[in-house]
Formats: structure tokens, C-alpha cells, sequence
């Protein structure tokens, strides 16, 4: 009862955290680099889902290093999605 109560609670902080992590466009400051890429690549999901209910939320960061920022950004999507392990069966 004790660790289902704990799961539940990490399951609810992890999901405030991703909710939460979608900023709006033209909110940075700074370039994106490789591990942004790899942020964005992993939370497209709940990005493409406010960007449906309407909210200004970027899917790709504007101002980003390049080629190194679209590396990141293909890892994130392929981790979010399974990776290799969908590609192996």
C-alpha cells in the first residue's frame, strides 16, 4: 500500500513536470543545443497536444545551434517513441 501510494505520487510529480516544461515561444534567452534537442525531441508529444487545445507552444526551438540541436531533437523523438527496441522486433 506504502509503495503504490509512492508510485503514484512520482507518476503525479513527473506528469506536473512535463505539463509544465512547455514553454511558449520566444521565452529563450539563450541558443538551444544538444540537450535541448534531446527536451524537445522527448516532450513533443504534450507540445503537439497544446498546440492543439490552441496554446502558443514552439514544437522547435527558433534560435538553436544547428546541426547539433537536430541530432538532439531526433534522439528525443526516437526515446519517446521506443527507440530501437520497436525497430528490433
Amino acid at each position: 500500500m506504502k509503495n503504490k501510494k509512492l508510485a503514484i505520487g512520482i507518476f503525479f510529480c513527473l506528469l506536473l513536470i512535463n505539463l509544465t516544461s512547455c514553454a511558449p515561444a520566444g521565452y529563450e534567452y539563450s541558443k538551444a543545443g544538444f540537450f535541448s534537442g534531446i527536451w524537445h525531441g522527448f516532450i513533443i508529444v504534450f507540445s503537439l497536444i497544446g498546440k492543439l487545445f490552441g496554446a502558443d507552444i514552439g514544437i522547435y526551438a527558433e534560435h538553436n545551434t544547428g546541426f547539433f540541436y537536430w541530432l538532439g531533437f531526433i534522439i528525443g523523438i526516437g526515446g519517446f517513441g521506443g527507440g530501437g527496441a520497436a525497430a528490433r522486433r
